[in-house]
């Protein structure tokens, strides 16, 4: 889930305004639209209505993103600039966009075959060249910053094709959602909510203080100061200014994701957060730090969270995770389930404990427990919505100060709510199921002791 995307990103064209203006004008191009990190959705009038993503079309939204040119905008609203490409790739002006949210083209999907476009021919005939690329154009924009009155943004979705066709529009809580999604759509939502989310935090230049501007499709921010119209008399020149212009980029930040197996093969350690709210366990995870490997990471964080020490460490598979901008990295690892559990290290687990392969099988099978839902994903929202300091947050990151849990049992049978276990939806859920039914062969069934590596 979430990787593996359709599109063609068409990264070659993302600095020349001229594609980008010509391919936002298609009549088949489509926006998934964000209003502080959460998606708009569209619900059927049927009595059971399954929420979908909404994808409005460039004319419906025009009121959202002003005045044309919507790319390569010069000093004043309705100024284009000359396109940069031809002449450098450095140029501040690359698909320039600082009148309006920033915009993010996601690419195309495609209906037959590889789209390969040049930029000589974009730039000498871009409607015709554009018109022959064939497949779908993707956009992404976050709203919550033009600060609409909210019956102006309601007018706007009134006007749009779904809600004239009875269709019901609302913002949606992201993380639930993805559980409603096919594979290719999931693959496009995760790109536009961390696409739209790296855009809208970071609103100012990190060299000095000024504010920043989107460049090349939503792909780039530059710094406010490197615009060819700003006086910067008086003013130290900005340091990103130096050398090939030292733009931002996207960003994504690994984290791993692992499962510790015990030395028989037969048990696993999951862990409760705290953020959760019921007996929800999962995997262990943490973000890579500095000068640190993956499988430094996985023993540090192991240690850390449950006071267990691991070895042996193998890969599984990785996960894009937009929330906002991560790249899950799944690994197994040996351990002594005779290891006493410690989480009063950095307290960031409740609990963790060993359950068998039969304890985890009869939770995915519902005898004992089962798997995330949509509600319990609601719920966390809802959880961290009250806990939040800024009541305009949208974002899903654990409490500075959570409170203290509550007392829980480690019997299963005895336990008053079901546990659950985290959907195949995330790699934590298809770590713990790959297991369970024997699909992993990194360590043989039914092993001795393993030569154990130092931490």
């Amino acid at each position: 889930m979430f990787g593996g995307s359709p599109l063609n990103r068409l990264s070659w064209l993302r600095p020349s305004h001229t594609f980008l203006n010509a391919i936002v004008s298609r009549p088949t191009a489509k926006w998934l639209l964000f209003n502080g990190g959460q998606p708009l959705v569209v619900q059927g009038p049927s009595k059971a209505p399954k929420k979908a993503l909404a994808f409005l079309q460039t004319r419906e939204l025009k009121p959202l993103l002003g005045p044309e040119p919507y790319f390569g905008q010069g000093k004043e609203r309705g100024e284009i600039v000359p396109d940069p490409v031809a002449t450098s790739s450095h140029s501040p002006l690359g698909g320039v966009r600082h009148h309006g949210p920033p915009v993010v083209f996601l690419g195309i999907l495609e209906n037959d075959g590889a789209n390969l476009p040049l930029i000589e021919d974009i730039l000498k005939e871009p409607a015709v060249t554009v018109s022959q690329i064939k497949g779908t154009p993707f956009f992404s924009m976050e709203i919550s910053d033009l600060d609409l009155p909210s019956e102006e943004l309601d007018q706007i979705l009134r006007n749009t094709e779904p809600a004239r066709e009875g269709m019901k529009l609302s913002w949606a809580e992201p993380r639930g959602l993805h559980l409603g999604l096919d594979i290719e759509t999931a693959a496009i939502f995760a790109m536009a909510k961390s696409m739209v989310d790296w855009n809208s935090r970071r609103k100012f230049c990190t060299a000095c203080g000024s504010r920043t501007y989107s460049m090349w499709g939503g792909w780039k921010l530059s710094c406010t100061s490197l615009l060819p119209w700003v006086d910067n008399v008086g003013r130290k020149p900005c340091p990103t200014a130096q050398g090939l212009h030292n733009f931002t980029h996207p960003r994504t930040d690994a984290v791993v994701i692992m499962i510790a197996i015990d030395e028989t093969g037969d048990k696993i350690l999951l862990g409760r957060g705290r953020k959760f709210t019921g007996r929800f366990y999962s995997a262990l995870a943490g973000f890579i730090e500095p000068a640190e490997t993956f499988e430094d990471a996985v023993k540090r964080e192991m240690w850390e969270e449950a006071g267990v020490r691991v070895w042996d460490v193998r890969y599984h598979s990785t996960q894009p995770w937009p929330y906002p901008a991560n790249l899950m990295v799944g690994f197994y690892a040996r351990a002594d389930s005779n290891q006493p559990i410690r989480t009063d290290l950095d307290k960031e687990l409740v609990d963790a404990k060993w359950f068998t392969r039969k304890e985890v099988l009869d939770i995915l099978g519902g005898k004992t427990g089962g798997l995330l839902s949509q509600t319990d994903y609601k719920k966390l929202a809802d959880k961290l919505d009250e806990k939040s300091s800024t009541a305009t947050s949208q974002t899903l990151a654990p409490a500075e100060n959570p409170a203290p849990a509550e007392p829980i049992t480690n019997n299963i049978e005895q336990a008053e709510d079901p546990i659950k276990l985290p959907p195949t939806t995330a790699i934590a859920g298809v770590l713990i199921k790959d297991w369970a039914e024997g699909n992993i062969n990194f360590f043989g069934r039914g092993l001795g002791v393993l030569h154990k590596g130092s931490l």
